[in-house]
């Protein structure tokens, strides 16, 4: 037979083990049934605003665009000066057929639809689906219907590339 100190101590191992396999069960791969009859909300990911639309529309940057860069603010006026003089060579933006703009990413030489993306700080962003802002996304800085200076989200591309200046050229005669 076995003792009575010796079957408690079996017990005891037994229910430690039945409430880890709980515990385990609540934080990882398996999942115990539901018993209520309402299912839970999906969660969002953490520092992911639901996507908002931005308060300039697509139709407005679409065009043709002298195109330069700063890195220094101080040469703002001169890099806005050199981009008007790339007019005889411009970069243009494309309506996208769902609504976007057709522009490159950093370091794409293909460009594609991008969306133009408003954030809960008012800010606007230009870049693909996704949260807001994303690592491939450009900042809309400041536009004034006629000047548009642009940043990228990322790091290394915005090192690269700077302050984008985008200067609206007249219309052809």
């Amino acid at each position: 037979m076995i003792s009575s100190a010796h079957a408690r101590t079996v017990a005891n191992l037994a229910a430690a083990s039945c409430l880890a396999l709980l515990l385990g069960a609540c934080g990882g791969g398996m999942s115990l049934p539901s018993f209520s009859s309402s299912q839970p909300a999906p969660e969002s990911e953490p520092g992911q605003a639901p996507e908002m639309p931005a308060s300039i529309r697509a139709d407005e940057i679409v065009g043709r665009w002298g195109l330069a860069s700063f890195q220094n603010p101080a040469d703002r006026a001169r890099t806005e000066a050199a981009a008007r003089a790339q007019c005889k060579n411009p970069y243009v933006i494309g309506a996208g057929t769902s609504g976007g703009v057709v522009m490159h990413l950093a370091d794409q030489a293909t460009p594609q639809e991008l969306r133009l993306k408003g954030s809960p700080g008012g800010k606007n962003f230009i870049g693909p689906p996704g949260p807001t802002p994303g690592e491939q996304d450009r900042e809309i800085v400041s536009f004034d219907g006629r000047v548009m200076i642009t940043r990228f989200v990322d790091k290394d591309a915005a090192t690269r590339y700077g302050n984008m200046v985008y200067v609206r050229c007249a219309p052809r005669a």
